[in-house]
C-alpha cells in the first residue's frame, strides 16, 4: 500500500516521521512524503534543526485517492503550518470523506481539528490539544494509542514520541485491515 506522510516544509518532529516511515517500509508498504512545497522538508529534534528529506509529491498535485492511507507526524510547528494551508486541510479531509484510514501523533491532531473531522470521534494527542479537540466536538483521552472507528474511517492517534512503538503497531494493523 502507498501511505502518504503529510508534513509542512519545516517543523515536523523527525522521529515522528522517520520511525513510522521505517515501520511502514519494513511492513512492505510504500511511504510517500507529501508536503505543501516541492524540494525538501526540514525536520526538527524538538526545537533544533535536524535532517532534511526530499518531497515525493506536493499537495494540490496529488490526491487522497492515489494512496491507501495517511500518517500525520507531529512537531509543534508542523501541524500549525499545515492547518493554515487550505490544500493540505482539504487533502486530510478527503481521507475521511473517502473512508481511508488516518494516523496522527502528538500535535498532528491540530490539522484534524482544522479539517473539522474530529466531531464525534475519540482520540488522544499531546495533552495541550485536549481543549482544541473538545471544542471541535471530539472526546480527548489520555492513552498511549487510541483507535477510533466512530466515523467514516478508522483513526489512530497517539500522544508523543515515547508512544511510537504502540502507534506504529496500531496504524500498521489498521492499515493492513483496510488493504484486505
Amino acid at each position: 500500500m502507498r501511505i502518504a506522510f503529510l508534513t509542512a516544509p519545516e517543523g515536523v518532529e523527525q522521529i515522528e516521521l522517520t520511525e513510522p516511515w521505517q515501520a511502514a517500509k519494513d511492513a512492505g508498504h510504500e511511504p510517500v512524503l507529501v508536503s505543501t512545497k516541492a524540494g525538501e522538508i526540514q525536520a526538527f529534534d524538538h526545537l533544533d534543526k535536524a535532517d532534511t528529506f526530499p518531497v515525493d509529491e506536493v499537495v494540490g498535485e496529488t490526491s487522497a485517492g492515489s494512496v491507501g492511507a495517511l500518517v500525520l507526524p507531529g512537531g509543534v510547528a508542523n501541524p500549525d503550518f499545515l492547518r493554515m494551508d487550505e490544500k493540505a486541510v482539504g487533502f486530510v479531509r478527503d481521507f475521511f470523506d473517502q473512508g481511508r484510514p488516518v494516523a496522527a501523533i502528538c500535535h498532528a491532531p491540530w490539522t484534524l481539528v482544522e479539517a473539522d473531522v474530529v466531531r464525534g470521534r475519540v482520540l488522544t494527542s499531546w495533552p495541550s490539544l485536549r481543549t482544541d479537540i473538545r471544542n471541535a466536538g471530539g472526546t480527548w483521552v489520555d492513552e498511549q494509542v487510541r483507535i477510533c472507528d466512530h466515523g467514516t474511517n478508522k483513526l489512530v492517534t497517539s500522544r508523543k514520541p515515547d508512544d511510537l512503538k504502540a502507534f506504529c503497531d496500531a496504524f500498521l494493523h489498521v492499515f493492513s485491515e483496510g488493504a484486505g
